[in-house]
């Protein structure tokens, strides 16, 4: 008997980290692929799918501001890393046979399609995978703030944040050993505490929309559509 999806529509949040695999930068085909097919299999269960993808495998904008660039520069710079991670990713699922658009916050016509509200949420209830790039548009705004204005706007039911830990811990596992993972943590708290898996304006955003952020593993082959089928899976951010 096939389960049906927890979630109507989710929003998936991919860092560019995620793309670069163990080289340190650039895009892994084979992890680029990989993410192709566990999409593919989310997409299966019915569930409509956009996904925002950040652009730190190819650039890193704080760094170059501490050798004096400006961040506004340095931010644009980084929108456009984006772009060229969802070129990479649009060109491996619909190699993996998933209908993709690509959609952009900085105007790119003969690459991407403008980002307009009406004709993504359009795109998802024909079924097709879309993904937002070129972060808001506007510089001092991380991809993960992009992530929860975009959801908020398609009226997503969840924001699936896949990083390289399974969940939301108290401090940094990989310094402390002895560091606590939350299953379930209130937006209010993950603030308070200062943690660093989204941004204050991410977290603030999603908390006044009313759209959870479930963070996990995203090596873990099946986490996604664990996730997306509400099997218990990383951590729980709610009210």
């Amino acid at each position: 008997m096939k389960t049906a999806p927890r979630y109507r529509r989710v929003l998936l949040k991919l860092s560019g980290e995620a793309l670069q695999g163990e080289s340190g930068s650039g895009i892994d085909w084979a992890v680029v692929n990989h993410l192709a097919r566990e999409v593919r299999d989310v997409r299966r269960t019915g569930v409509q799918l956009a996904l925002v993808i950040g652009g730190g495998n190819l650039w890193r904008g704080a760094s170059a501001e501490t050798q004096g660039m400006d961040r506004a520069n340095a931010d644009y710079m980084g929108m456009l890393a984006t772009i060229m991670n969802g070129l990479a990713l649009q060109n491996a699922l619909e190699n993996a046979g998933v209908p993709t658009r690509l959609q952009s916050a900085i105007e790119m016509q003969r690459v991407a399609e403008p980002f307009i509200r009406r004709r993504a949420t359009r795109h998802l209830e024909k079924g097709r995978v879309v993904i937002f790039a070129g972060g808001t548009g506007s510089p001092f705004l991380s991809t993960d703030t992009a992530a929860a204005l975009r959801a908020t706007e398609i009226g997503a039911d969840a924001i699936l944040k896949a990083t390289k830990v399974d969940g939301v811990y108290d401090s940094d596992p990989k310094k402390n050993p002895k560091a606590k993972r939350f299953d379930r943590i209130s937006y209010a708290e993950a603030i308070a505490r200062r943690l660093k898996v989204m941004d204050t304006t991410a977290f603030s955003l999603c908390m006044d929309s009313h759209i959870p952020i479930i963070v996990f593993n995203m090596f873990q082959p099946g986490n996604i559509k664990r996730a997306v089928l509400g099997r218990k899976v990383g951590t729980l951010v709610a009210e």
